[in-house]
This record gives structure tokens, sequence and C-alpha cells, in this order.
């Protein structure tokens, strides 16, 4: 007896073993809300220790808290953001899932999103930022504190006594001091710019500017300034005005050359007629040649590239680029690191010409040259722009005297040819007469 089987039978077994179909509304996943401090990505340094600690310390320029990485091996990183421009958005999309665990004491890859119960880890972050940690001088830090007694004199106190001032908007200082070298590193530091004594078993610092000037002045000097710096700040502000220059007039043809192409273009009636049988083949030839000839006398010997019939007024040398990028880079440091008052009066020395650890004088020279004759191209160029704008209003005056004389012109012919009874009944007196289009109008 053949076997039946109830219609879909085996269809509805296959069907059971399947997830049920999502539709386009349903997710498998279910997102998390928007977190309020979502995660941030941070690149740190191969050579910082298992012992380094993100630390929050007062930012010596701009007075407010700061975060920083603190190493005690290797020292102070601070971190700079490097975010997309805002007419390019990014993002970042960022895994969480645990992909590895032990089982026994082996490592077992496992598949997050084979288990649909465990929660979807990975997450977007809105603004694709990131952190670097860069090193940073820890001078800086303990800046303040030196500098604190500007306006008396300073007195010579120990590394203590300079750190407590830090203390209060510091407070994770004196923590990490504890920790490996970092007291001695930032001593050190402080050698680098102060005047020291030696009282007993400890060191007494004094701060003394011309050492700081001289130390920074040497960080300027290894400063790479990006190309954009470079080109904004060094090269563009010492750009003088361009010069055009003329193209020499060239050369007219020499004289037996004119007579040779007139001789070609004297008339066929002045030669006989077996002159001109017997030259009529080798004239053709000779007209050929002598017009090439001709033609190489008129065009130029040598063409001005375009190149150089536009020239600057003023180049910088090396040195002037030297001493602008020298100056820029130490604006640069004092401007980004040091409190506002310190760098004022350090820029202050730094142009003196007493006390400057460098000679600037030729990079004024220049500038103060590039200054007058900036000044000199823009006067000549008022000049101008008010001779073109005279020049155009008189030719406005001309063209309305010319219309107002051609009306004056067509007003005496009109006159002219009108009849004597029409110029009488112009002088007839019609006030209070009708139109005749008065007598044409639809009586109501």
């Amino acid at each position: 007896m053949a076997r039946t089987r109830a219609k879909g039978g085996a269809a509805s077994t296959t069907s059971a073993s399947k997830p049920p179909a999502l539709t386009k509304k349903e997710s498998r996943y279910t997102l998390p809300e928007e977190m309020a401090n979502p995660p941030q990505l941070f690149i740190l340094p191969k050579m910082a220790s298992s012992e380094s600690r993100v630390v929050t310390l007062h930012n010596p320029r701009w007075s407010k808290p700061t975060r920083y990485l603190v190493c005690p091996e290797t020292g102070f990183y601070e971190f700079t953001r490097i975010a997309a421009p805002s007419s390019t958005p990014r993002s970042w999309l960022i895994d969480g899932a645990r992909g590895v665990v032990k089982k026994g004491g082996e490592e077992d890859a496992t598949d997050v999103l084979a288990n649909t119960s465990e929660e979807f880890q990975t997450h977007i972050t809105r603004d694709g930022e990131i952190f670097v940690a860069t090193p940073y001088d820890p001078l800086f830090i303990v800046l303040p504190a030196l500098a604190s007694d500007s306006g008396k004199k300073r007195m010579f106190l120990s590394s203590d006594d300079h750190i407590d001032k830090l203390a209060e908007t510091s407070p994770h200082l004196q923590q990490i001091l504890r920790r490996g070298k970092t007291r001695p590193l930032i001593e050190a530091r402080m050698a680098a710019v102060c005047d020291t004594v030696e009282a007993g078993d400890e060191s007494m610092y004094r701060l003394n500017e011309a050492k700081l000037l001289e130390e920074l002045l040497s960080k300027a000097r290894r400063l790479s300034l990006p190309k954009s710096m470079e080109e904004k700040f060094v090269c563009k502000p010492l750009e003088a005005p361009v010069l055009m220059r003329r193209c020499q007039p060239q050369p007219a043809p020499s004289t037996t050359e004119t007579s040779t192409e007139e001789g070609l273009d004297t008339p066929m009636t002045e030669k006989t007629e077996s002159q001109a049988s017997i030259s009529s083949v080798s004239t053709s030839d000779s007209a050929t040649t002598q017009a090439s000839v001709s033609t190489a006398a008129t065009t130029p010997s040598t063409e001005i590239p375009e190149e150089e019939l536009i020239t600057a007024a003023m180049t910088a040398s090396p040195e002037v680029l030297s001493l602008q990028r020298l100056r820029v880079a130490f604006n640069f440091i004092a401007s980004s690191y040091l409190p506002p008052p310190l760098a004022a009066s350090l820029k202050t020395s730094l142009a003196a010409a007493a006390d400057s650890k460098i000679d600037f004088a030729p990079l004024e020279e220049y500038l103060s040259k590039l200054t007058k004759l900036k000044q000199e191209v823009l006067a000549s160029r008022a000049a101008t722009d008010y001779s073109r704008k005279r020049g155009g209003l008189d030719d406005i005056e001309d063209e309305r005297a010319e219309k107002r004389r051609k009306k004056e012109e067509e007003d005496k012919r009109k006159k002219a040819g009108e009849s004597r009874g029409v110029k009488n009944l112009k002088k007839v007196n019609v006030s209070g007469m009708k139109k005749m289009s008065d007598f044409f109008k639809k009586k109501t």
C-alpha cells in the first residue's frame, strides 16, 4: 500500500528550524540610546609604561584644567586633537565586542553574531576626532609658579615651595611627583632656566628670564613649521609687489632688404619681352627666397619668456627668511605655552637690541623697505584709479554734450521745414478753446 503524507508536511518541518522572517520595520539588533559621554579615541606612545596615568593639571596659557598623560619613566604628554573639517564630516565605527574567550586554558575564537541573545557592542561616534599624545615639556607646568613674583624682586625658593603654589590649581601634581623619575625631571627643567644656589642638601631656584629666553630660542630653532604655516606666516609677509617689464621694440628692416623687396614689386612693363621670357622662372624662385629673408628680419631674434616679464620689486635673502622663520616659531611657542604676562615680557626682551640673543636688524630693515614700497605702490594705484575715473566722467560729459547738440540741430531742421501759416497758428492764444477731440466724443 502506498504511503501518503499530508500536503506541505516536509515544508512545515523545515520552516520550523528557521528563525521567523523579519519585516522591514523590525531589526535583529537593538541599538542603544545615545550616550551623554561617548567614548573617545586616543593614540598613546609605545614607550609609555603601564603605570602611566591621565591627570588633570593647570594649563599655563589658558588658566584652565587640562588633561595630560604622565608616565613615570618617559615624562609628560599633551593631547593634540585632530578632527576633520566641518565641510567634510567624519565618524568612527568602534567595535567593543568580546571576540576571544578562554576555556580550559585555551583560546577559542567565538563568533559574537552567532549568539543572537548577546548584545550588539558596536557603536558609532558622532564626531570623527582623535587625540594624539605628543611629548610635552614639564617646564611649562611650573613656569606660572616661577614667574609669580614678577612685580617684585624674586627670591630663591626650594622646589617644594614653587610646587606648593600650584597645589590649588593642579591637585594631581603632588600625586605624580611621588612616582618614578617625575620629580627629578621637573627639577632638571627648572635648573635649565633658573639661577640655583645650594642651601645645605637642598637646591634653591630663582627664575632667570635671560636663560628662559635662550631656552625658548633653542626650541624655536628646532621647531619645524608645517607647510601651511610656512607659506602664510613666513613667505607671504615678505612678498614684495610685482613689477611688469615691457618688451623692447623690434628693429626696422634694413635698407638693402627694403630696396630688394621694392625691386620685386616693380611692374613688368619696364622690362622687355625677351627679359620677361628669360627670367619668368627665376623671378618666382628669387621672390620666394627674398620673402623669407624679409620675414626673418621682421621677426624678433630672441623672444622674452612670459615668466621674465613679471618680476618682484624685492626678494628676501636666505638670512631674512631664516630670521622670519625663527620669529614666527618663537611667537608660536610664546602664544601657546607661556602665561600672557611672561610672554609679553619675553617678546619685549627679544625685540630690544641690548638684551636680544640674536640680531634681527636685517629683517627689520627689509620690512621697513617693504612697507615703504607698498605705500608707494598704493599711492600710484590710487592716482591711476582717479585718472581713470576722471577720464570716465569726461567721456560721459562729452557724450551728453553730443546728444544735446544733435537734438538742437534736429529742432532747427524741423523749424526750418515749417510753413508760415503753421508758425502763425502756434502764436494764437488757445486758452479757453475746446480741442478738436471734444467734438467727437460719444454723447451720454
